[in-house]
């Protein structure tokens, strides 16, 4: 009797061992979102409807290959994929005389180094400033800012027929010459 009491005790001991041991896996369907650091955003001073920081003319305004490369830079670096031609798409269009944050040189800048909300991505640190200069002057020679003998022509492409400067090199011939 002693022998099965103890056989009893230790069967128990060891029941009570295993059920306080074994824990089920512990699962939570709805977790706390991840923290994170917070960081201050640095905004410039330029805001839709305000008036342009400064008249400040760019490098290459009045610089005919410099607005050239700048119509080769916006291709590119693929500022057709929003703002199309110029025309505007998913972008605003930069053909026309509304401008949201300024069409002075400084404010294109500006916009293309810092980028602004709601889909211009920031440039910053990946295109140097002569060729952010040079994207500017191009812009606004797309709404006409800039002198006619500046600002580029348009694409061959993009035209209804061959340019001028591509046509074949003919020599007129007078009304009442012979054929």
């Amino acid at each position: 009797m002693f022998s099965a009491g103890k056989n009893l005790s230790v069967m128990m001991l060891g029941v009570l061992v295993l059920a306080t041991s074994c824990q089920r896996e512990k699962r939570s369907f709805q977790s706390a979102p991840p923290t994170y650091k917070s960081y201050q955003v640095t905004m410039g001073t330029l805001f839709p409807g305000t008036t342009p920081i400064t008249s400040l003319a760019g490098p290459f305004e009045e610089n005919a290959y410099g607005v050239s490369e700048g119509k080769r830079l916006y291709t590119q670096y693929n500022c057709t994929g929003c703002h199309f031609n110029g025309g505007g798409g998913i972008g605003p269009p930069l053909m026309d005389d509304v401008w949201i944050y300024g069409s002075e040189p400084v404010n294109i800048y500006s916009t293309i180094i810092e980028g602004r909300p709601n889909g211009m991505p920031s440039f910053r640190n990946k295109i140097p400033d002569d060729q952010v200069w040079q994207i500017a002057s191009y812009v606004r020679s797309l709404s006409g800012q800039l002198r006619k003998d500046v600002a580029p022509g348009r694409s061959d492409d993009m035209n209804a027929h061959k340019s001028e400067q591509s046509s074949e090199k003919k020599t007129p011939k007078a009304v009442n010459e012979p054929k």
